[in-house]
């Protein structure tokens, strides 16, 4: 058995926060029409195909009505809409459901036990094939359950007393594991929920499997090891007896699925521990993957690597994408991946072929004791990044003001090591950039599948590592928490604007359309200094066939922009800063548009009180000339 001894190394992290042409019928047969899952569809398109609210009148759009979250929490949550219901989730982590074309409050769950934090992102919708059967499937505090959509009554005969224990069937002792549970809802084919979990960032977290469970019962059905067990592919690129020990490689973020061809896409995460993998020498398959996998058995169909021996948090942390693109004279079924280094990459859907030329290029080679970093990454030809992937002096933001701040941030930069997007982490300062919170995350992506374009929100956040021992721990392993790095005077970043930003791609061509920063910083814009990007975004994209994209930011502005030029049509303020994917559906030949504004403002927000949280929905005019 190979020496699984880490070296006495953790570290602390300094993050700069400047650190188809036809449509695809979805899960319900209505050709992206409802907003009955997470994202609107099982594909993750994040499209309504719905077009009543286009250029032409997206003007008179009003507030059709709101819904209090009541306590004051901060949320960031996708609605649902089945048969006249929204479910959203508020009052104290609890789900409620309304009706979707007033407000009105129809019945109101629980988490159990309360408060335990449900999966905040959003929840799974189930219906049997003569729906008789409507489920409402979530987790909370590490367990699986299910509810009645109707009624919101849990299920008994679910799990066992209503619940299944996700930290169970791991391979590890349920005791040991303090995380199973993402807050990213799964999801729903035929009659399995695909579940993938977040594990803890630190040594010896949880394994990151991808699990099934039928719908019905909550039996496990089937498990893919994303860390391989003896006898599997993949065991040889981790040491040996890896899959004991070694934890992550895990989906926290989403899935999407084909269900025409049963096919489940699974974006994974860096193995853990994030910054430091002496304890996994090796390519670590199949951590940071773009896995295609069988959604009836779970076998492995194909996969590609980002990020080989991942030291950095590289996760693929956005729905894989699915959509068809005209490419050398053929229509071909694409999925496109979007990642936080700022790439788009592009796969034939059933081979996993790219589209374009992928090239394994020498990177820098660790020089922290112990630790072998892989000596080549890929690099997507491809298209071009939409994030900006270095960060020097040059660079500095014009809002850092006092002399003396500027130019601790100008020799900090020049005294750190900086190669890079694959810069190893070590004893001294390294630049990250667009940083391991930087460029898309969850949520942060959309297509058009009828035209293949692809929108992508991103932000510029670079991060400055260092890997510091922390003696105090008992293994001498664990590592010192790690804080922020931002201008004194003012809390903006160190780099220059944009800070956030919306990307269209032509992914027939593989170029970008344009680029527009997104939102605004509301300190600055009181003072007429705008269109920076806003500071840490964290809602998503939402495009519809009336030509608009629909999103919001921390600014507490919601806005409506053409799909072809980027140019805002629309905007409105709201009571608070909006995180989250917003939902589109229509309710007796009426169209709207929720978004979830329930997020602190602004660059103090630790300091912030309640929040006035609410589900804001928005409509045009009741007048049939309104509606034209």
């Amino acid at each position: 058995m190979k020496n699984l001894t880490p070296s006495p190394y953790g570290f602390a992290v300094f993050l700069v926060s400047c650190c188809l042409f036809g449509g695809e019928v979805d899960a319900y047969g209505q050709n992206h029409t409802t907003w009955s899952d997470y994202g609107g569809a099982a594909d993750s398109a994040q499209y309504s195909a719905l077009k009543q609210i286009n250029r032409s009148n997206v003007n008179r759009l009003e507030v059709a009505w709101s819904y209090p979250t009541a306590d004051g929490k901060r949320y960031l949550f996708n609605p649902i809409v089945v048969d006249g219901l929204m479910y959203v989730l508020a009052k104290n982590n609890s789900i409620v459901a309304l009706d979707a074309s007033s407000g009105k409050e129809i019945w109101t769950y629980a988490s159990n036990p309360a408060p335990a934090i449900i999966t905040n992102r959003g929840i799974n919708y189930w219906e049997s094939k003569d729906r008789a059967e409507r489920r409402l499937l979530f987790a909370a505090d590490h367990f699986l359950q299910a509810v009645d959509a109707r009624t919101g009554k849990p299920i008994p005969s679910f799990g066992k007393a209503g619940r299944v224990d996700l930290k169970e069937g791991l391979g590890r002792d349920p005791k040991t594991i303090t995380l199973a549970q993402s807050t990213t809802p799964g999801r729903v084919f035929e009659d399995l929920l695909i579940l993938g979990s977040a594990t803890n960032e630190g040594y010896r977290s949880a394994p990151g499997d991808i699990r099934a469970f039928d719908v019905r019962t909550g039996k496990l059905v089937w498990t893919f090891h994303t860390i391989p067990h003896p006898g599997e592919l993949g065991y040889d690129t981790w040491p040996e007896d890896a899959w004991k020990i070694v934890g992550g490689a895990n989906v926290w973020s989403e899935f999407s699925l084909d269900e025409k061809r049963g096919i489940v896409y699974a974006p994974t995460a860096s193995a853990k521990y994030n910054f430091y993998g002496a304890n996994r020498k090796g390519a670590n398959l199949f951590g940071d993957c773009l896995l295609a996998l069988d959604a009836r058995t779970g076998k492995r169909l194909w996969h590609f690597q980002m990020v080989h021996h991942d030291i950095w948090d590289y996760d693929d942390a956005t729905a894989p994408k699915l959509l068809t693109v005209r490419h050398g004279g053929k229509r071909i079924d694409v999925v496109a991946q979007v990642s936080k280094q700022g790439f788009v990459w592009v796969f034939n859907r059933v081979t996993g072929e790219p589209l374009w030329p992928i090239e394994e290029r020498p990177v820098p080679k660790s020089d922290m004791p112990g630790e072998e970093t892989w000596p080549t990454q890929p690099f997507p030809l491809k298209p071009p990044p939409f994030a900006r992937q270095k960060f020097t002096v040059e660079d500095l933001s014009p809002f850092i003001e006092d002399p003396q701040e500027r130019a601790r941030f100008r020799d900090e930069i020049l005294s750190a090591r900086n190669e890079g997007l694959f810069t190893p982490p070590g004893l001294r300062n390294t630049i990250q950039m667009p940083g391991n919170n930087g460029g898309a995350n969850w949520g942060g992506a959309a297509v058009d599948p009828t035209n293949g374009t692809l929108f992508v929100v991103s932000k510029d956040l670079p991060a400055i590592l260092k890997l510091v021992p922390d003696r105090t721990a008992p293994d001498g392993v664990r590592y010192t928490s790690g804080f922020g790095l931002v201008t004194a005077r003012n809390g903006l970043s160190p780099i220059a604007p944009p800070w956030s930003s919306l990307t269209a791609y032509d992914l027939n061509e593989g170029t970008i359309k344009w680029k527009i920063p997104l939102g605004d910083v509301p300190e600055l814009a009181a003072m007429g200094v705008k269109d920076t990007g806003s500071h840490h975004p964290k809602v998503g994209p939402v495009v519809t066939a009336g030509g608009l994209i629909f999103t919001g930011t921390r600014d507490r502005r919601v806005r409506a922009i053409d799909v072809e030029t980027g140019k805002t049509l629309w905007e409105k303020e709201v009571d608070a800063a909006l995180e989250g994917i917003p939902a589109v559906y229509e309710i007796a030949g009426r169209e709207y548009v929720v978004f979830c504004a329930s997020a602190q403002v602004g660059l103090t927000q630790s300091t912030q009180g309640r929040i006035a949280g609410a589900y804001v929905v928005f409509a045009l005019p009741h007048s049939p000339a309104g509606r034209k």
